[in-house]
């Protein structure tokens, strides 16, 4: 009964093809596969697609679906798989033999180098995988141990039994002499050929996959050279705030200094430490699905990626450590000595106000003292005018230019300072 109606969810049909969207090879031994992993353009996503169409026109082979991201065909005596991801794109060829010459690389041919020459990617990493049959887990001892040292360097080489002694995989993670990496792989007995496909793909993956996590290496080496400055900058700087320093905005702008270093270094490295982590996650994940049992004593893929690999990882990660660490640190000295600025700067400010209160004081003082003579100058300007225009009406009874001044004196200053405190007090009001 269908659930006609319910409105269906847009990606829930897309969501669903992904669990099946990168389907297992079919290999069956003898037979070899050769692989690929170019870099993709990040700002032209589409050039690693219109890679990929120029080589099905090449061989006139049906093109990939829009948007897809994976696609296989048949190139008439090999079969290609392709598959896009974030950084990569993968180019793995499969065969239904093998050459006379171990690991000639012949099959790479199939790419012309015309169409290499038009990549817009650099090569990441390429494989060799030749599939031979044995009859039962005795004769690919036997065979491992008759030809290991002809395929391999003794001192990497790692072999195992995987999925339950179905197959026997070999390889020594050494680029050989047209710098390519290598692995054998030997069918025991009637093992299916998905199950093989699934072997020679994980096979694939794993090299691949190591390649993208040691791109992180390096970086992790230019952060330690780099942060060694700095950390020695920055530990300057934190000692010198115990003592009390005369400009502690200089010590504050040498911080910020050094942050923004610390920030540019984690914003060009956070995403490859990032990157490292999942990829590495990755190769564990393929190396614990094969199930690896041990061999005639050599060492197990897993241990070769626990001597070899886990190291380089554990370097990427104790840079991508340092580097929060340090910048968590400077994040810390900036507050402290932020505080430290601002307590200066209100320090300042306080002694600021308190000047300021005392030149408030001496204004007011001499303000009061300009209006006391102001006062007098007035008052004696007013009462000799007053004088004058008054003294004839006080000499008709007799009264003197001295009694006249006398009496008018009073009145007078008191009416000036009257006025000049009112007009005091009006510009204080309208200052406010």
């Amino acid at each position: 009964m269908s659930l006609s109606g319910l409105e269906i969810h847009p990606e829930r049909i897309v969501l669903s093809n992904e669990l099946h969207a990168r389907p297992f090879p079919v290999v069956r031994g003898p037979s070899s596969a050769a692989s690929i992993a170019i870099e993709r353009d990040l700002a032209n996503p589409d050039a690693d697609r219109a890679h990929l169409i120029a080589l099905m026109d090449r061989y006139g082979a049906a093109h990939p679906a829009p948007d897809a991201s994976h696609h296989s065909a048949d190139l008439g005596k090999v079969r290609l798989k392709w598959e896009r991801h974030s950084e990569f794109a993968t180019y793995t060829l499969f065969a239904d033999q093998v050459s006379e010459i171990p690991f000639s690389g012949d099959l790479f041919k199939y790419f012309p180098e015309k169409w290499r020459a038009q990549s817009s990617g650099r090569l990441l990493s390429s494989v060799l995988v030749r599939i031979e049959q044995a009859r039962e887990p005795q004769a690919a001892i036997e065979r491992i141990q008759k030809v290991g040292a002809d395929w391999f360097f003794d001192e990497g080489m790692a072999a195992a039994f995987v999925l339950e002694k179905e197959a026997a995989i070999v390889g020594d993670f050494r680029l050989d002499a047209q710098d390519h990496i290598r692995f054998a792989v030997f069918q025991i007995g009637n093992t299916g050929a998905h199950r093989m496909g699934r072997i020679v793909q994980r096979l694939i993956e794993i090299e691949t996959y190591k390649t993208m996590s040691m791109l992180t290496l390096p970086i992790a080496r230019d952060v330690f050279a780099g942060l060694s400055d700095l950390d020695r900058d920055l530990g300057a700087v934190v000692a010198g705030m115990s003592k009390e320093a005369e400009n502690p905005q200089a010590e504050l702008n040498t911080l910020l200094d050094i942050s923004s270093k610390i920030e540019s270094f984690s914003a060009k490295t956070t995403f490859r430490f990032t990157a490292a982590e999942a990829y590495s996650a990755l190769v564990y994940a393929r190396v614990d699905v094969l199930l690896e049992e041990r061999l005639a004593g050599y060492q197990l893929f897993s241990e070769f990626m626990s001597r070899r690999f886990e190291p380089a990882m554990r370097t990427c990660r104790s840079a991508s450590m340092r580097l929060a660490d340090i910048s968590g640190r400077a994040a810390r000295a900036s507050r402290l000595l932020g505080t430290r600025v601002s307590v200066h700067v209100n320090e300042q400010n306080r002694e600021i106000l308190k000047n300021m209160d005392k030149r408030a004081a001496l204004q007011l003082r001499l303000q009061e003292t300009v209006e006391g003579l102001s006062v007098v100058a007035i008052s004696y300007y007013a009462v000799s005018l007053l004088v004058k225009f008054l003294y004839p009406f006080g000499a008709k009874i007799g009264w003197s230019e001295s009694w006249v001044g006398a009496v008018v004196v009073v009145p007078v200053v008191a009416i000036v300072w009257f006025l000049v405190r009112n007009i005091r007090k009006t510009a204080e009001k309208r200052g406010r």
